[in-house]
């Protein structure tokens, strides 16, 4: 459940920095085999969460997120939707674990909806998973849960603390009930790498209109600030949550996601969304990849910083002009847990005249007083490039992304999209040569939510030297299992 068609002011601007941004040089990776993590639905006998309109997509697995354990490496949890809703989330959320590094794949349903044992009676659908591996082993996972019909919606968390075989009965971070004004929306969270028992949840809170499938209400002023919370007992208790983006009338925040650096500092990334204001110095509209950081583990945050304008334009079929759902105003950020280098990446037109969006990335070496001027990551090939990903591991940078490279002039029965990665020192930004991670599959098998989706974001992490990625393809034509949650290790 995202605003994704509320365009928003400006806080703060700062010029980024001319970093050196090689874009040749690299080489190859190696790949493990690619393995399906998901299996069948869980939630096949479950009749709940239906609504005026909407279509269900049995077997359909959507938006994985992946986390590998510092504490046993072996040990990887993936987190997606399952059994997607044409209208907004899922019958409920599904954790994949492996304890043998990916190779073979257990799955359990996670206690976030009405259809899962140990979930919330209220709440008939849930959305937006995400997980975290702390350095003890422990598991943190949260999810937007809602009604199909009602305006109830909370964000919910659950730890596990056997690699993902069990979780926890859910804690409320949050829970806005019976009233059309409030929406809690696209919600993450951080493990903190350095201390055991602490995690980070930030998500937007939209105010009037929002975006639940059911509501009605409109009206002229909105906004959608960042709410914190934080655990530091293993997750049994949640802080009250505060709010560290605040926000005028018609902004928003989408997209948050904390990062920790090798000093502990937390830098929290999102689309600051501005729509309102005089439009001068100092000021950008629209949409804006920012972050604002915490040197105190989340008690006072500076002002948002504003990196680069998100100059997405969408995504479509280059063929029909199918709209096909992705990551466009989703900022994936990721840290050097050596050096605290920082580095985002985000969906961009700048690099073809606004024609179509490709991968942008941005880097910062001094804790993001500077920023190197946005380069694409993609390989150009002059076609859509999108959902990127981004992780540090072994002293190289590593981004995932899909393409149309594939979709030849006059194709209209099918969407040929591929999955790469494509990596680079860190500090040098060498991105060059591609390695094909899989595909193509057709695009137009994926479950249609707003267009052709397989999710607003996918998994990338880092394990060792190399990048745990766990992404989501269609199942060409296969209509009672149209989408697989799959998984692969990536070794530049």
């Amino acid at each position: 459940m995202i605003a994704r068609h509320v365009r928003r002011v400006a806080l703060l601007t700062m010029l980024p920095a001319a970093l050196m941004l090689n874009m040749s040089g690299a080489s190859a990776a190696t790949l493990n085999p690619v393995v399906v993590a998901s299996g069948p639905s869980p939630f096949s006998s479950c009749t709940l969460g239906s609504a005026p309109g909407a279509v269900i997509y049995p077997n359909a697995e959507v938006e994985p997120w992946v986390a590998v354990n510092p504490a046993n490496s072996n040990n990887v949890i993936g987190v997606w939707q399952q059994d997607r809703w044409s209208d907004g989330g899922a019958r409920g959320l599904v954790a994949g674990y492996s304890m043998n590094g990916g190779a073979t794949w257990n799955e359990v349903a996670q206690p976030f909806s009405a259809c899962a044992a140990g979930g919330p009676s209220r709440y008939d659908r849930a959305s937006d998973p995400w997980v975290s591996i702390g350095p003890d082993g422990t598991a943190y996972s949260v999810s937007i849960s809602f009604q199909a019909v009602g305006f109830d919606n909370a964000v919910l968390a659950s730890t596990s603390r056997d690699g993902g075989a069990t979780w926890t009965a859910p804690k409320t971070l949050i829970e806005d009930l019976g009233s059309p004004q409030f929406f809690n929306d696209k919600e993450s969270v951080t493990a903190d790498p350095l201390t055991p028992g602490t995690a980070y949840a930030v998500w937007d809170r939209l105010v009037s209109p929002n975006d639940n499938p059911r509501a009605t209400a409109h009206a002229s002023a909105f906004r959608g600030p960042t709410l914190f919370s934080k655990t530091t007992d293993f997750g049994a208790t949640w802080s009250s949550p505060t709010v560290i983006v605040p926000t005028g009338n018609k902004q928003q925040t989408i997209g948050n996601q904390i990062v920790v650096g090798p000093d502990g500092t937390l830098y929290n990334f999102f689309d600051l969304i501005l729509g309102t204001g005089k439009n001068g110095v100092g000021q950008l509209h629209g949409l804006n990849v920012a972050f604002t950081k915490s040197t105190d583990r989340g008690a006072t945050w500076t002002a948002p910083q504003i990196i680069a304008k998100l100059n997405t334009v969408g995504v479509t079929d280059p063929n029909t002009g199918a709209p096909v759902r992705t990551g466009d105003i989703i900022p994936e950020p990721a840290v050097d847990p050596a050096t605290g280098q920082l580095y985002v990446v985000w969906q961009d037109s700048r690099f073809n005249g606004g024609h179509f969006d490709e991968v942008a990335i941005s880097t910062s070496t001094d804790g993001g007083a500077n920023w190197s001027a946005p380069a694409r990551a993609n390989r150009p090939m002059g076609v859509p490039a999108f959902t990127p990903s981004v992780r540090v591991a072994g002293g190289k940078v590593g981004v995932t992304y899909y393409d149309f490279r594939n979709l030849t002039v006059g194709n209209t029965s099918t969407l040929p999209t591929d999955y790469w990665f494509t990596s680079s020192p860190v500090g040098t930004l060498a991105l060059g040569d591609e390695t094909h991670v899989y595909g193509p599959f057709d695009m137009m098998t994926a479950p249609v939510a707003r267009g052709f989706f397989v999710g607003d974001y996918v998994g990338l992490a880092a394990v060792g030297s190399s990048f745990a990625s766990l992404s989501v393809r269609a199942n060409d034509a296969n209509t009672s299992n149209r989408t697989d949650a799959v998984f692969t290790v990536i070794t530049p």
